[in-house]
């Protein structure tokens, strides 16, 4: 058990930075400092009291990245109650099912989200607040119970919460007042629910000793420190943003700034100028959609691809490319730290010939996420980064060849189950802790995780051999022309179906013609690059993107036959 208590750790880093800036909304000017967030959470606890909100009550919260975001998962978890994070991007049936699910009392979101809800539908919900400004937006008209009859029927609005804060506190609230809930590391404080690729999400059950584990990582290895600068553009929903974009950064005392609209070029770039953050978080579509933009049409230039074999010409086009990628990203940062997919390897290559502050972490939600990192100075290329001191990871039934086979983990980051699901944390979960994780790798002895692919998405040759399709997406994703790509089985023959990325086509002028005789081009070039059982007998030109889940993961079960 982590020796830290997951909700002290707030409490402590509210008093310690009392006067630091903790988060704010970029962009529109709004920052609260950690004496203010405290203030916020102190309302937000009133509130649950006034709803009659008891320890391990579920309270669902749906929303962009904001202040009130924050506020609300920090404001349930140290109050006792149980938070439930649902992506914004889930569908509105989805949210319904999550919400009842889930036995959520409470409901914090923004009011787009809810006008697409049907209300009568609810189960166990009694009120719904708004994150925009905590507006009261709905109460249940009748309970089963007379405790509940009685709660319903008060009038609790923001402006009720703001008298009794005043009443309680006198104007006057001191680090003294901040006095959380006293709840064991080893009991849940989260159910997050996956996106999945089939059937009906599970609630990843997350206990407080899950996220002390991940939180108290950041802490002792120094990924965050009082004053650093962040820039959280994951979904917050998501385990990898909230565990090290705002759940390790409010606990150290770094200044948080949101930012809530889609993480594109036009939104990203200003915004690290401007915050200069002093480490980012990232995943692998960031830096690639970088590469494959602003550097790859430069270094394929015959000219360049011919200096750049030349070493004393080489290293200075590769420091002035790098120099350039650390202005754009802020100037200021230590490392980006890539994680939710393995990075391009392509991609990943370069970044390492420029000497690039760039690493690769390992993760699930159900690990809260982290299970393994490495510093970029003790980083080995390909990997997913070091097991973490606190995990355990093992292959199981690996490859008499190769070694690869399904890496399991066990440790302090492990979850605890899928909630109100035992046929689903029995088929990965075993008695004695250790988790499938369905990733498909080897360790080496030094505890260097590498993943191949996904256990699911393993094809097997005509001849028995293993094919990662990911790993041949990779290369083709690399391609002219190619936005994104799926490899599948027909009838023993690997085909692929691949998204053009129209936006340079037209820019390019090319036709439909030229963009067929291109991607024939791509696939020699492919073939040439690939084992000769994972070669590609054609290529299909899929006009539209793929469907993906909420996590931006290709569903690939729609796609198994061409």
């Amino acid at each position: 058990m982590i020796e830290q208590n997951f909700i002290k750790l707030f409490e402590d880093s509210f008093k310690a930075n009392w006067d630091l800036n903790a988060f704010s909304n970029y962009g529109e000017n709004h920052t609260l400092t950690y004496a203010q967030v405290a203030e916020e959470i102190a309302k937000l606890h009133i509130l649950f009291e006034e709803c009659g909100i008891k320890k391990d009550d579920k309270i669902a919260l749906i929303g962009k990245n904001s202040i009130n975001w924050a506020v609300t998962f920090l404001g349930t978890v140290s109050y006792g109650a149980i938070i439930v994070p649902i992506l914004q991007d889930f569908n509105p049936n989805d949210i319904q099912n999550i919400i009842n699910h889930s036995d959520s009392k409470l409901l914090f979101l923004n009011e787009p989200i809810w006008e697409n809800l049907d209300k009568e539908e609810f189960k166990s919900l009694e009120r719904a607040y708004s994150l925009t400004n905590f507006d009261h937006l709905y109460t249940k008209k009748e309970s089963n119970s007379a405790k509940s009859e009685e709660n319903l029927s008060k009038n609790i609005t923001r402006e009720h919460i703001e008298e009794l804060f005043l009443k309680k506190y006198e104007g006057k609230f001191l680090p003294d007042n901040v006095n959380y809930v006293k709840k064991p590391n080893s009991e849940v404080v989260c159910i997050s629910y996956t996106s999945g690729t089939t059937g009906f999400s599970k609630g990843v059950m997350l206990t407080g000793n899950n996220y002390a584990g991940n939180v108290t990582f950041g802490i002792q290895t120094e990924l965050l420190k009082p004053g650093y600068q962040i820039v959280s553009f994951l979904p917050l929903a998501h385990a990898y943003g909230c565990a090290f974009d705002f759940l390790t950064a409010a606990a150290t005392g770094s200044h948080v700034h949101f930012i809530s609209r889609p993480p594109t070029a036009a939104i990203l770039l200003p915004a690290f100028a401007k915050v200069k953050p002093n480490v980012i978080f990232c995943v692998p579509i960031i830096i690639e959609k970088i590469y494959k933009k602003q550097i790859q049409p430069k270094v394929s230039k015959p000219l360049v691809k011919i200096l750049l074999h030349i070493p004393g010409i080489k290293h200075s086009i590769l420091s002035k490319i790098k120099d350039k990628l650390i202005n754009a990203f802020g100037g200021n940062f230590s490392q980006i730290v890539v994680g939710g997919a393995p990075l391009n390897p392509e991609v990943e290559d370069f970044f390492n010939k420029m000497k690039f502050p760039i690493t690769v972490g390992y993760g699930m939600t159900e690990c809260a996420p982290l299970i393994s990192y490495a510093h970029t100075s003790e980083f080995v290329p390909k990997s997913a980064g070091k097991l973490l001191d606190i995990m355990e990871a093992r292959i199981e039934n690996p490859d008499p060849k190769t070694g690869i086979g399904e890496i399991v983990v066990k440790g302090e980051n492990v979850m605890s189950g899928y909630y109100k699901n035992e046929e689903a944390t029995n088929e990965v979960l075993s008695k004695d802790g250790w988790l499938r994780t369905g990733d498909l790798g080897t360790i080496d002895a030094n505890k260097n995780i590498f993943i191949r692919g996904r256990n699911k998405t393993m094809l097997l040759s005509a001849n028995g051999q293993n094919i990662y399709p990911e790993e041949i997406e990779a290369k083709l994703n690399n391609l002219p022309y190619v936005l994104e790509s799926i490899v599948v089985d027909n009838n023993k023959k690997l085909e692929a179906l691949v998204c053009p990325d129209y936006e340079m086509v037209e820019a390019d002028g090319i036709t439909q013609e030229q963009l067929e005789h291109q991607m024939n081009e791509n696939l020699k070039h492919l073939n040439h690059s690939v084992a000769a059982y994972e070669r590609i007998s054609k290529i299909h030109i899929h006009k539209e993107e793929f469907e993906k889940t909420p996590k931006k993961s290709i569903k690939r079960y729609l796609y198994t036959k061409v």
